[in-house]
């Protein structure tokens, strides 16, 4: 198939916190030829960095809670449980932003940072991606409550057991796409993130968890 389209008129129907641009357009179709000219509305580029924060020493993990609109008819459920993170500004780098937001939604400072991978948010609806990160922290140093006033942040550090994170996707109070992609990932890098931020050799860390072979 030759992937192709066309964009034949952009229209801004408003612009706030969000902006949002109609779309009409036409594009290739798998069995050949062009589809019809349709419509689509569009939230426009609000591309953000997140990071699980992860004490590899402690096995523990810190995350803010805080209000969002997108939960509203949710409770309690409107505070969620999420990695830190922010909006990418213009011209800035992603491993900066997270470095930056650790420190003013949680105040820890990123000891160490590595990739997870960038993925769209919601791409039927949204242009939005996220670059997402795990960063190294110390946990004993997390706590308290954080944010900038002046952007209407009101955030509230938690530090969480790694296995008690686990048993909280989708049936808990993790149950946001950022939170669930970045802990299902910390579960497959665990110990290989304890051995390279504890700067341990395999045997050593198999032996601390018991699990060296007899």
């Amino acid at each position: 198939m030759k992937y192709a389209l066309e964009v034949i008129t952009r229209e801004h129907c408003f612009s706030g916190f969000l902006r949002l641009v109609r779309y009409r357009l036409r594009h290739s179709l798998f069995a050949g030829g062009w589809g019809p000219i349709i419509e689509r509305e569009r939230i426009e580029y609000l591309n953000s960095a997140a990071a699980i924060l992860y004490d590899a020493t402690r096995d523990q993990i810190v995350m803010v809670e805080q209000f969002r609109i997108g939960a509203l008819e949710h409770g309690r459920g409107a505070w969620t449980l999420e990695p830190v993170g922010g909006v990418l500004r213009a011209g800035e780098d992603a491993s900066e932003v997270v470095r930056r937001e650790a420190m003013e939604e949680a105040g820890c400072e990123v000891l160490d940072l590595e990739p997870i991978g960038t993925y769209h948010v919601s791409p039927g609806t949204s242009a939005d991606r996220v670059r997402l990160f795990c960063g190294r922290v110390d946990a004993a140093l997390a706590g308290g409550i954080h944010g900038l006033r002046e952007e209407g942040e009101d955030t509230r550090v938690t530090v969480i057991d790694t296995e008690q994170a686990m048993k909280e996707l989708y049936a808990g109070r993790i149950n946001t796409s950022v939170a669930v992609i970045a802990i299902q990932w910390l579960v497959m890098n665990r110990a290989r993130l304890q051995v390279k931020w504890n700067h341990w050799s395999d045997t050593e860390f198999l032996s601390i968890r018991g699990l060296e072979s007899k």
